[in-house]
């Protein structure tokens, strides 16, 4: 009666969802049901004599017997976390109770899996964090970089690459690309076939004979995990991201492939999103004809040019550039040949300044050079005569040649002026004087 009543009572144990460890004094298994194969994958009989501590997250094992030293002392612990690695390599999350049992010297625990929990707790937060850094970081690649660091947290995601649709369709730009090893080629070769099937696609040796062929020719099928997504944004596919494990990695799994598909829409949003508010920004303060600076950005770099040059005692000068003749251009040959003359005038005078100088359009026929930290009085005048000589070759426009000429004036700080209006106004008289003059 006795035995049949045991046997009935395991019987219901091993019904149980949690599972249920028995471990002695030294740390060995001596009793596990059958909930401990279902989270950790393995038997009963693999586990009996094995040491608990061996199946604990390396990361959390110091924690865990120290945890397992208070218990033996008659202190229960009661829903500690910690992390264990299943027999297939993955992390499984545990919340359990235990205490210990002066009369057996033993430590029974009651275990529950909570790694779906933590999953769904950690996706939650990975979005939350894209979403922020969407907001808070100020250039694109913060942004990606700051993606990266979430999906190595969530997956995890050593290796990063991700890849945007260029024009024509066919070509690609690496926007993030962080992978020592993985040849550049085949890295665009796997985002392509992404963004052409609109598929995620994982690789590993058991997927190999799953690959397009072309895919299969390029990729080592012993080499580490990948794993590929597409881009999918409200207006369409925008590129692919990437991910690869180390050769110790697991595969990544249909579960992890559907966590990186919903984070990748989050990450789609996002890039457009900063990509929307970078394009404002430069519709705010770049010319969109040339490309040049604008009035507000040059106001901007002017102001932060007076203050350095106070600071360090420097010398700086405004070119105040008017074009001459220009609307001849426009009344004789139209309106696009005028802004064919005017893009080419703003790649001339770029060619003339350094690249810490700033040219800028701040009206239709109107440029301005601002030359920083000169080293003698007589670098305006030497740009000046540069540009002179550089707008003077003939344009060809419609297929006729045109030169061009402009009246410059020159105002030097702080000969001239010392703040941002009187450099302006002295610049602008000097160039009229010298217009009035032809």
């Amino acid at each position: 009666m006795e035995n049949t009543t045991h046997r009935a009572l395991e019987g219901f144990v091993d019904m149980l969802m949690d599972a249920i460890c028995v471990v002695d004094t030294e740390g060995h298994y001596v009793y596990v049901n059958a909930a401990c194969e279902r989270i950790f994958g393995y038997t009963p009989q693999e586990l009996i004599g094995t040491q608990m501590i061996r199946l604990v997250h390396p990361d959390d094992r110091a924690r865990t017997q120290a945890a397992a030293q208070e218990i033996m002392q008659g202190q229960p612990k009661l829903h500690f976390e910690n992390r264990y690695l299943h027999k297939n390599g993955q992390v499984v999350h545990i919340m359990w109770s235990a205490r210990w049992s002066e009369v057996d010297h033993l430590r029974i625990a009651v275990a529950r899996d909570i790694t779906e929990f933590k999953r769904a707790e950690h996706l939650r937060l990975s979005l939350l964090q894209i979403s922020e850094a969407a907001n808070g970081c100020d250039e694109l690649p913060d942004l990606y970089r700051r993606i990266h660091e979430v999906l190595d947290e969530l997956l995890p995601a050593r290796n990063l690459s991700i890849v945007l649709c260029g024009q024509p369709p066919d070509h690609v730009t690496f926007a993030y690309h962080v992978d020592d090893e993985a040849d550049p080629a085949t890295v665009q070769a796997l985002a392509l076939e992404v963004m052409r099937s609109g598929q995620s696609l994982v690789f590993a040796p058991d997927h190999a004979t799953a690959w397009p062929q072309a895919l299969r020719e390029r990729l080592d099928p012993h080499a580490p995990p990948w794993l590929a997504v597409p881009l999918q944004s409200t207006s369409g596919i925008i590129g692919a991201l990437m991910i690869k494990g180390t050769s110790e990695s697991p595969a990544y799994t249909a579960q992890d492939q559907s966590v990186l598909q919903f984070v990748c829409s989050q990450v789609a949003a996002a890039i457009e999103r900063k990509q929307l508010h970078e394009r404002l920004q430069s519709m705010a303060r770049y010319d969109q004809l040339t490309g040049l600076a604008n009035r507000m950005l040059l106001q901007e770099r002017l102001q932060e040019a007076i203050e350095s040059a106070q600071r360090h005692g420097d010398q700086l000068a405004v070119l105040y550039l008017d074009l001459d003749k220009f609307k001849q251009v426009n009344d004789t040959l139209g309106h696009a040949a005028g802004d064919a003359l005017l893009q080419e005038v703003a790649r001339r005078l770029k060619a003339c300044v350094r690249n810490s100088d700033t040219v800028a359009r701040i009206g239709g026929d109107e440029f301005v050079v601002l030359l920083e930290r000169m080293q003698a009085d007589t670098d305006a005048a030497r740009v000046t005569q540069l540009i002179h000589s550089a707008l003077q070759v003939p344009m060809q426009l419609e297929g006729w040649p045109w030169s061009i000429g402009a009246s410059i004036g020159i105002a030097r700080y702080p000969q001239d002026a010392t703040d941002l209006a009187q450099l302006f106004r002295h610049a602008d008289q000097a160039m009229y004087r010298a217009k009035r003059q032809g």
